[in-house]
């Protein structure tokens, strides 16, 4: 419903299959768990480390790159994601609550020397405090630079400087059937290290909310378990390639495999986040979906792979550059793509008025051409972090440090005009201040859009203050 307050128009849409008994899940608390213990006997005489098989020199360098991240809710509640309802069943109230208190743990990767770490998102998402472990047990307490749910990632900065940051590799250029580790905290065990290999590249498994998400995963057979989550995945020459992110179980714990944001992505997003405070769409603005034999017969193509242009938005970066409906799409700056996510991964790199190659055929020929990349709001320009939010004829704004501290509360967002509309309707006033929203807490501007790009409900419940120290709630059918 609120999809148009975010860009108005999805840049790609694809379909992909995810057998429906899978359980995707994230990082996990502390947990009591049994270990089970398990002989293996060899010669060492015998026994000789093939080239390229032995994982040391990867271990060493990147081990003390990867952090522990703890995380406190204050209001007993995480936030409202694809994740939780795993966490419910898995771990229970354990888990759940301490002391009137709900808490998290995940993994994350120093990428800069002077304190800036790149982890997921919901591992993060709404937390009200979140502590950073270094591998040499220091502890502190981090800030939140930015967080972007349509790739799961969030940077996160600590006040320190000559840390051990990784390096990056370049997953563009790793192969099926490449050894990679895994490198994170499972079940709270510090700095464990598994190896796998790649199994696949640009797997949309159907995770993430929001009209623009990425899923371009790179899966693997790495063992990780929660805890993982936020971790990094590595090359045998210890570069990031990867931030691991989930699995894929039918009982919640690892089962064959794990998927990683590529790090050509991660590049990015962490760059946007750190210079703009949110990231820049690049889009080429038009819904496209994979290529099959049963699309190929129903649309008389001469190729049974790649991606098919279901329609082109007028204005938009595509419809300037002569593409049209009917189009397949085969490759991207001469990178041959063959379903929606690859093509997602090759554009999302991208910032908006950068130029791209589109190679597609049409009635039977290759076609190429050049398209600039516009923004979600159809323009070339830098989009900066809102200062201020419009739904249904109310506008608002972050409190005020100084309200905030007389009333006592942590945050929240304002009503600073209301107009005709929803909220008006349901007898909210001018000055009220939204604390929470169906018991997720809303402490900014930020977790307002947020809340609204990724909710899809007939009707929320919202709980606020108003400037007088007044407590209110109200019911908004949406």
């Amino acid at each position: 419903m609120f999809s148009s307050l975010f860009g108005g128009i999805v840049a790609v849409i694809g379909f992909s299959i995810i057998a429906p008994k899978e359980t995707i899940i994230q990082s996990s608390t502390e947990q009591q768990n049994p270990v089970s213990l398990t002989n293996y006997v060899f010669d060492s005489a015998d026994f000789i480390v093939p080239d390229g098989l032995n994982f040391v020199f990867a271990a060493k360098n990147a081990t003390s790159s990867v952090v522990h991240i703890r995380t406190t809710y204050r209001n007993g509640m995480r936030a409202n994601s694809p994740f939780n309802d795993f966490f419910k069943d898995y771990f229970g109230e354990r888990y759940e609550r301490r002391g009137g208190e709900s808490r998290g743990a995940g993994s994350g990767v120093v990428i800069s020397p002077d304190g800036f770490i790149v982890t997921n998102n919901h591992v993060v998402e709404n937390a009200d405090e979140i502590e950073v472990v270094l591998n040499d047990n220091r502890s502190y307490q981090a800030e939140v630079v930015g967080i972007d749910g349509n790739t799961d990632l969030a940077v996160l900065k600590i006040d320190e400087e000559n840390l051990a940051a990784i390096r990056y590799g370049d997953s563009d250029q790793i192969n099926i059937g490449e050894w990679v580790l895994a490198i994170g905290n499972p079940y709270e065990f510090r700095s464990t290290v598994t190896a796998g290999i790649i199994s696949a590249k640009g797997r949309n498994i159907n995770i993430l909310n929001g009209d623009y998400k990425i899923e371009s995963f790179i899966q693997t057979d790495a063992a990780v378990n929660p805890g993982n989550s936020g971790g990094a995945l590595v090359n045998l020459r210890g570069e990031l390639v990867g931030i691991n992110t989930a699995i894929a179980s039918p009982s919640g714990a690892f089962a064959g495999y794990s998927f990683a944001v590529p790090v050509s992505l991660v590049k990015k997003v962490v760059s946007d986040l750190i210079e703009y405070g949110k990231v820049q769409r690049a889009l080429l603005g038009i819904t496209i979906y994979d290529v099959n034999a049963q699309v190929a017969e129903q649309n008389n193509l001469s190729v049974l792979k790649g991606i098919y242009v279901n329609g082109v938005i007028q204005g938009k970066a595509a419809d300037r550059a002569g593409i049209e409906r009917g189009d397949v799409i085969i490759a991207i700056d001469d990178k041959p793509v063959n379903n929606v996510a690859q093509l997602q991964e090759q554009v999302a790199v991208k910032r908006p008025g950068d130029e791209v190659e589109v190679k597609f055929i049409r009635d039977g020929r290759e076609k190429l051409v050049i398209a600039k990349l516009r923004n979600e709001e159809g323009t070339l320009d830098v989009i900066e972090l809102a200062s201020e939010f419009k739904i249904e004829g109310a506008t608002f704004a972050d409190v005020s440090s100084e309200l905030k501290d007389r009333l006592g509360i942590d945050g929240g967002v304002q009503i600073t005009e209301l107009g005709d509309g929803k909220w008006r309707d349901v007898r909210m006033k001018e000055g009220f201040i939204i604390t929470g929203i169906d018991n997720e807490e809303i402490r900014n501007i930020r977790d307002l859009e947020n809340y609204f790009s990724r909710t899809r409900t007939d009707g929320i419940l919202i709980e606020g203050i108003y400037p007088d120290g007044s407590k209110a709630h109200y019911g908004l059918g949406l």
